[in-house]
């Protein structure tokens, strides 16, 4: 038994939980009967999150709508408008404690006719899912690192499951690409995500985890509004990095500036990742630790 006392070495657990992401995935594709309590197809939803989860449920929104099952809105939980008829709310986190989350929820519960909130957890044994009319805990994929990997990939994996599509591909995608990460890829000045459709959550979601992990410089866009100003950015010793399908010319026009294109022929969510390992590299060759990383805390509880 691991003694929760003692001293790992930096980036022990985000190490530990993103080569795990593969098991969890396949776990997460098998849960049918949670799945079953998401918005069913037809119905309205807002998915609301904040930080990684807002970005997960951009990627939900974009692909529940892509598939014909309806209308479906992202919001970061701070930022939500909730009087649109909605039949359901999907709210995700982590640790079911953070506060935006937890005040938007009361405050939807406590409607004439509120919708229907299902939340999606880490922890079983937060607030939120006592709060919930149906609460999906993902335990297996929750942290003890503060930089999230899995939980956020393993929910996304939940949702694209819900939405009938086979996993099979993608989770072996992932064992190869974290298996086979360029080393070089972690030594960039500065990094772009790009995404289209689904794939902006993912690039933004990218963008935050050098962030907070390494404190990097990074930004992320929408694919084809990255040639509306951002490619002033691409140089020599920069990236610019796409996650899934590119818009077409889109890598010459980065090779000319001189910067770095890189766009892996695997599912998306595999290639997050592979990030998430360039992520952790990189933070560690900058001296940091990920499982503890400057400014930041497992969840955001602010004070009354």
């Amino acid at each position: 038994m691991t003694d929760p006392n003692e001293k790992l070495a930096p980036g022990a657990h985000m190490r530990a939980e993103l080569e795990s992401q593969p098991e969890t995935w396949e776990r997460a594709a098998g849960m049918t009967a949670e799945q079953a309590l998401l918005p069913e197809k037809g119905e309205r939803v807002a998915v609301i999150g904040c930080g990684t989860s807002w970005f997960m449920a951009q990627s939900y929104a974009a692909l529940r709508e892509r598939a014909g099952f309806g209308i479906t809105d992202a919001y970061a939980a701070s930022e939500a408008f909730l009087d649109r008829d909605y039949d359901a709310v999907v709210a995700l986190t982590r640790s079911g404690t953070t506060t935006e989350v937890l005040e938007l929820v009361d405050q939807v519960k406590g409607s004439g006719s509120a919708p229907r909130v299902v939340g999606v957890i880490g922890d079983e044994t937060s607030p939120l899912v006592s709060m919930v009319d149906d609460a999906i805990v993902l335990p297996f994929a929750d942290e003890r690192s503060v930089v999230q990997t899995r939980f956020a990939t393993t929910a996304l994996a939940l949702f694209r499951a819900s939405l009938g599509e086979d996993l099979t591909g993608a989770i072996a995608d992932a064992r190869t690409a974290l298996a086979d990460v360029d080393p070089t890829l972690a030594s960039a000045e500065q990094y772009t995500f790009l995404g289209r459709g689904w794939t902006i959550g993912l690039a933004h979601e990218a963008a935050l985890k050098m962030r907070e992990s390494s404190q990097s410089w990074t930004e992320s866009y929408p694919s084809m509004d990255y040639r509306h100003g951002p490619i002033a950015i691409a140089a020599p010793g920069r990236i610019t990095w796409q996650f899934g399908a590119a818009p077409e010319g889109l890598d010459a026009q980065v090779a000319a500036t001189g910067g770095r294109w890189v766009q892996h022929p695997i599912d998306p969510l595999a290639d997050l990742a592979r990030l998430h390992r360039v992520a952790l590299d990189r933070s560690l060759a900058a001296g940091l630790n990920p499982d503890e990383p400057r400014n930041l805390t497992r969840s955001v509880i602010l004070e009354d």
